[in-house]
């Protein structure tokens, strides 16, 4: 990887911060933590690390004004790669809270709703279907039906069709991620996911960054 490029992880106070850089330190790229809206400017790709609850994390943002500074990088093109929270967040509202989220796109997140031997979160390791061709440089040595290790109590549903969504099923088929541009969110954690998480990551660097 070339050290000449700096990820920008966001910190937003309770973000699991530690294991999303290192994973992207073991990738030889330079990573600054992003704490103001200020800082974003001297990075060439942000990704968003995904613990909390949703109304901690907009509050967050919205006091710091990284909201604004987010919806202008997506909104712009720019890298970006989001995390679990870091996915939700991204959408109109969610279940867990009742502040509005970034509305970058539209949808919802919901609390899944599942028969009684099916727990809640949905924690471990499941499949995850791409729903992109073989060739395409986002799922480059990854096929579907691998594993990425998961830890969730909501979904994201009624999601625009603009969006390439990834699949997954737990009782329910539900989104698993999305793809559009030059940004890539997930609701598993590709940091917590072994060498199917680092190729993840290392096809965000190569082929988006």
């Amino acid at each position: 990887m070339n050290m000449s490029r700096k990820v920008g992880v966001i910190d937003y106070g309770t973000g699991n911060l530690r294991s999303v850089v290192k994973a992207f330190e073991y990738l030889n790229v330079e990573v600054l933590i992003i704490q103001n809206p200020d800082e974003i400017s001297e990075v060439d790709a942000l990704v968003f690390p995904g613990q909390g609850t949703f109304d901690q994390c907009m509050e967050s943002l919205m006091k710091s004004g990284l909201d604004q500074a987010l919806r202008l990088w997506i909104n712009q093109g720019k890298p970006y790669f989001g995390i679990c929270l870091g996915l939700q967040v991204l959408f109109e509202t969610s279940e867990e809270g009742s502040l509005p989220g970034l509305g970058i796109f539209k949808g919802h997140v919901r609390r899944f709703t599942l028969e009684s031997s099916l727990k809640i979160p949905h924690m471990g390791w499941n499949s995850v279907s791409w729903n992109l061709p073989i060739g395409n440089s986002v799922r480059k040595n990854l096929s579907d039906f691998d594993q990425f290790y998961f830890v969730h109590s909501y979904y994201l549903a009624d999601v625009s069709e603009d969006l390439v969504t990834f699949e997954t099923t737990y009782g329910i088929p539900f989104v698993s991620g999305i793809f559009t541009g030059k940004c890539i969110a997930t609701q598993f954690h590709p940091e917590k996911s072994q060498a199917k998480g680092l190729q993840l990551y290392r096809n965000f660097l190569e082929k988006i960054v």
